[in-house]
């Protein structure tokens, strides 16, 4: 039977069907049960961060609960628990887990009722009781978090009900009352309400419900259209994005390549269909893009129908922090290192920011690989490049504020770059990309890359590049100028450049200009 996980209720492992004594420490069951859900390597920096305050020994107390949980998740022939120096990992891939089980089946084709409400009672189990940690924030807002989804998955349960073919419409009536209450402004949930309660011919309480469920989504400012009176049937035409960028995470796997210097880059793939291949650039994490108000809406929208590859530059992210070697050099042959480690060929190229050079040189040394080049907000020549000496002298005094300020709690220091990449960005958005800089590197290697970034030219290679190419940038980036985006366009034979309204460097995912850039990104791949 192996290894079963019940996270609804207490916190249960089980091994061929039998219950294992789990630690008694509540942080150790914490980071058990945040190593099974998100099953990707982990630094062990962070998971210190996440599971213990200073002044304790972080480290010596990850290795006590590390060892603690080796007792309980390996077997004699199968080791689980993957740690070395710098991260740590849980391969959960042959365990049964509950909540994964639950999920999987809800969607199955040919569910019998009775199965749905056994799920459903399942999920009201409440979802890992007594595993709080209320001095520790940021394990608590990954907490409630994966509550928050535990409810999703109860409301796709609910959806399922309400119109299942073996239950009488009475009782989808019932279903149907708890899905809205579950999720009061969901436009499905009401109208599957409103429709259900049609076909039942109440007319007095439907009009009263549906003025009720009118005035709440008005003032929540949500647009609905509500299900209108002797429809004979009601189309879902709306989407939970979130529930569909959640489903795909779940099909991430972060892998590891060496590089020719021993450099371990961390990628990860996911979706299928056509390849597109996305460079590194300053910044990224694998772990924590997919939930970033920048540019988690592009990922989502190119896995649905193709596979994404992407992965952290070296000193960057999941990536080696350590390294002797950050160039330019070292970008483009880590970036052929992790094409050679996905095998794959004919794939669209995407550069952002440095990563655009990046792109470019590869395109070069690569013709018959690279299918069609997209660069976004990229530049082609260094801030050490024909600058000033006004300009050099900037620069080098923001890296010396990004050497002292980058690891302190103060985001002011790293304020200097958020405002720039996006000046129109509210105070939350802000806030989130200050702490994102800090996760993803160290002040010395943010350092080290500002100081490489000055030194790029690949103002030769333009013309020698032979591939389709599309050149995007924001009209407005106050970073680097629109001005840069067209001079590249102009220098690729047969480039197109688009202008975005946005004066962002990065997009925000909630701005009207990210949309024009994932459908301009489709357009070009579907006509190349």
């Amino acid at each position: 039977m192996g290894i079963s996980i019940q996270m609804l209720g207490d916190l249960l492992v089980s091994r061929d069907g039998k219950p294992v004594n789990l630690p008694p420490s509540k942080k150790t069951r914490a980071l058990l049960a945040f190593l099974v859900l998100a099953a990707r390597p982990h630094r062990r920096d962070r998971l210190c961060e996440i599971f213990w305050e200073l002044p304790d020994d972080p480290r010596a107390s990850l290795r006590w609960s590390l060892c603690k949980i080796r007792s309980v998740i390996n077997e004699v022939e199968k080791d689980r628990l993957v740690a070395d120096r710098e991260r740590v990992s849980l391969n959960v891939g042959d365990v049964d887990i509950d909540v994964k089980q639950i999920a999987s089946k809800v969607d199955a084709q040919g569910v019998l009722a009775s199965e749905l409400e056994n799920l459903y009672r399942q999920l009201q189990e409440p979802f890992l009781d007594g595993i709080d940690l209320p001095e520790q924030e940021v394990f608590q807002q990954w907490l409630r978090s994966e509550r928050q989804e535990v409810c999703r998955l109860q409301g796709r349960v609910l959806s399922r009900l309400v119109s299942h073919p073996g239950i009488p419409i009475p009782d989808q009536l019932t279903w149907a009352r708890k899905w809205e209450q579950l999720e009061p402004y969901n436009p499905q949930a009401a109208n599957q309400l409103l429709r259900i309660m049609d076909s039942l011919g109440l007319s007095k309480e439907i009009e009263v419900e549906r003025c009720r469920l009118i005035s709440r989504f008005r003032k929540a400012g949500i647009k609905w259209v509500p299900f209108r009176v002797g429809e004979s049937s009601y189309s879902q035409e709306s989407v939970d994005e979130l529930a569909i960028g959640r489903a795909l995470l779940t099909q991430q796997k972060i892998e590891f390549c060496t590089a020719e210097d021993g450099v371990r880059i961390a990628y990860a793939k996911i979706g299928e269909g056509l390849p597109i291949v996305k460079a590194a650039n300053w910044l990224s994490h694998l772990e924590h893009d997919w939930d970033s108000p920048i540019w988690s809406p592009l990922f989502q929208e190119l896995s649905l129908d193709h596979q994404f590859i992407r992965y952290d530059e070296r000193g960057n992210g999941l990536s080696d922090w350590e390294v002797e070697n950050i160039s330019f050099e070292s970008f483009v042959t880590d970036l052929e290192t992790v094409v050679d480690a996905c095998e794959v060929d004919n794939f669209t190229l995407l550069g952002i920011s440095q990563g655009a050079a990046v792109s470019i040189e590869y395109a070069v040394r690569h013709p018959d690989r690279v299918r069609q080049l997209i660069l976004f907000g990229g530049y082609h020549a260094g801030w050490r490049i024909g600058a000033s000496e006004a300009t050099v002298k900037e620069r080098e005094a923001v890296m010396t504020l990004t050497a002292t300020g980058w690891g302190q709690d103060n985001p002011a220091y790293r304020q200097i770059f958020s405002s720039t990449f996006m000046p129109s960005a509210n105070a939350g958005e802000l806030a989130w990309f200050n702490e994102f800089q800090r996760l993803t590197t160290s002040p010395e290697n943010a350092v080290r890359f500002l100081s490489v970034f000055g030194s790029i030219d690949v103002r030769e290679r333009l013309k020698e590049v032979t591939v389709p190419t599309l050149v995007i940038h924001s009209l407005g980036d106050q970073r680097i100028p629109v001005q840069t985006g067209c001079e590249i366009a102009s220098a690729i034979p047969g480039a197109r450049f688009v202008g975005l309204n946005s004066d962002g460097h990065l997009l925000l995912g909630r701005e009207p200009a990210s949309k024009v850039f994932v459908e301009e990104v489709r357009q070009f791949i579907s006509k190349h």
